[in-house]
């Protein structure tokens, strides 16, 4: 990714499930972030002149063999470094500290006590709340170290070393049980590495315009339209930078809501005058998918077929240099993308990508996240039903199977509680599911309808 012209943090990622949330973070401060992986060499750092540092959190234990490391150099760069969690162990262990097991871990929300006169926590509550997930901990801190939070289980809860600039938390700062780690972060990048926050939607997209029109030049470009948020955005980047040179394919796989065709060849085609050509592929690519069952099998296979139909269409249209793909920061990470994440699922731009393909790719919000996304739509002037339209089934919609599965999972854990055997009210078994079942308010309609009336149920029965 070339963001060069913005100032630059990192987040080195030891395969935490929370990395992304990192970067969302610094990014919703103003300053654009990018994650890299822990065994990305210094030279790289080097080369990609970050301003700071965040060391992300991860499920090893930094003492055991064959742990995830990342290269010592880091601390002699002269960087202000923040490390989460993991990140915060990986630090102290580095620069000569101790990390242990813990007696007792620590899970959940979790009251914790900052020493304020610390730059990281200035204009904070000294008694709080945050988020803990963690068995090791950091025992005794590195020399040069203070000692700024503590809990109950665990005696440096935070580190501060203000003349290096290094910093380490063993809560979770980038979660929203934590509630004061957005202000965390905003200390640490403006008190801390006093950057200015150069990151915004109206000049990524102004800078992004520009790009593309320089790269394509008379060339001819072709956009893969599937209708939904992103490639709809991109379309929109494109036609601004280079107009009548991009013709726009909508492929109607036959996957799509009630009448969202139709809505969107009327948006591109009556409001952007855009070139669009709708192709009804529904046949095509449900007699692909037939029989097949495996999710990620049918992203591979949706993915490759969309790019046959492009170049069949571009073949018809005449040459054609280049491919606009609405691919966004999230279809990179979860699909391996960055190098240290696991594989989530391959997006079928990522992932299902054919090796032979013939044309070149222009992926404009690449590294962007999806509310970046919809920014940027609607600087653009897209309608906000179109911006704001979810995914379809998106989280919103979970079906019941996939409800009754997760109560069913949940299963042994209902039978060791103490009320195990009686009957509740649904509002009960809401509480017991809640911190589970916080993807939306339509999912917690869901378990109402997916588990059985009357309105009391027997928990080990219903589950």
């Amino acid at each position: 990714m070339d963001q060069g012209q913005h100032e630059l943090v990192l987040v080195i990622d030891f395969g935490a499930q929370y990395s992304q949330l990192i970067a969302r973070r610094v990014r919703e401060c103003g300053v654009y972030c990018e994650i890299v992986p822990y065994s990305y060499t210094l030279e790289k750092i080097k080369a990609k002149n970050p301003k700071a540092l965040i060391l992300s959190g991860g499920p090893n234990s930094v003492y055991a063999e064959n742990t995830p490391r990342v290269d010592d150099g880091i601390y002699k760069l002269g960087l202000p470094i923040l490390g989460i969690c993991y990140g915060h162990q990986s630090m102290a262990q580095a620069l000569g500290g101790k990390v242990a097991h813990a007696g007792a871990g620590e899970y959940g929300k979790t009251t914790v006590v900052l020493q304020t006169n610390c730059k990281l926590f200035r204009n904070l509550e000294e008694n709080n709340v945050c988020w803990m997930s963690h068995q090791d901990y950091v025992e005794k801190a590195p020399e040069g170290f203070k000692m700024m939070a503590a809990t109950n289980e665990c005696p440096v809860a935070a580190m501060v070393n203000d003349e290096k600039k290094f910093y380490g938390v063993q809560f979770h700062p980038e979660v929203v049980h934590t509630p004061f780690g957005k202000q965390m972060f905003k200390n640490f990048l403006f008190d801390i590495c006093e950057l200015g926050g150069d990151w915004s939607m109206s000049t990524f997209a102004q800078t992004k315009i520009a790009e593309i029109k320089a790269k394509v030049g008379d060339k001819n470009v072709l956009c893969a339209m599937s209708g939904g948020v992103d490639s709809s955005v991109a379309a929109v980047m494109v036609h601004k930078a280079v107009g009548k040179q991009l013709t726009c394919v909508f492929v109607d796989h036959g996957l799509l809501r009630k009448d969202e065709g139709d809505q969107v060849e009327k948006i591109f085609k009556e409001r952007f005058d855009m070139n669009l050509i709708r192709v009804n592929a529904a046949d095509r690519f449900l007699g692909k998918l037939k029989g097949v069952s495996e999710p990620e099998r049918k992203r591979k296979i949706i993915g490759e077929e969309f790019i046959r139909v492009f170049e069949e269409e571009s073949k018809k249209i005449g040459h054609v240099d280049y491919l606009v793909q609405g691919t966004i920061y999230p279809d990179v990470v979860e699909s391996g993308g960055t190098g240290t994440s696991a594989t989530i699922k391959s997006h079928h731009n990522v992932g299902g990508l054919p090796k032979d393909m013939n044309l070149s790719l222009i992926e404009p919000l690449r590294d962007l996240f999806k509310d970046e996304v919809r920014a940027v739509g609607e600087e653009l002037g897209i309608p906000s039903e179109l911006v704001w339209r979810q995914p379809f089934p998106g989280p919103d919609l979970l079906s019941a199977y996939w409800v009754k599965s997760l109560l069913r999972s949940c299963k042994s854990f209902v039978k060791q509680m103490p009320f195990s055997g009686t009957k509740l009210p649904k509002q009960d078994l809401i509480e017991v599911f809640g911190s589970i079942l916080l993807v939306c308010p339509t999912s917690i309609a869901l378990v109402l309808w997916a588990t059985s009336e009357p309105i009391a149920i027997p928990l080990p029965c219903a589950l």
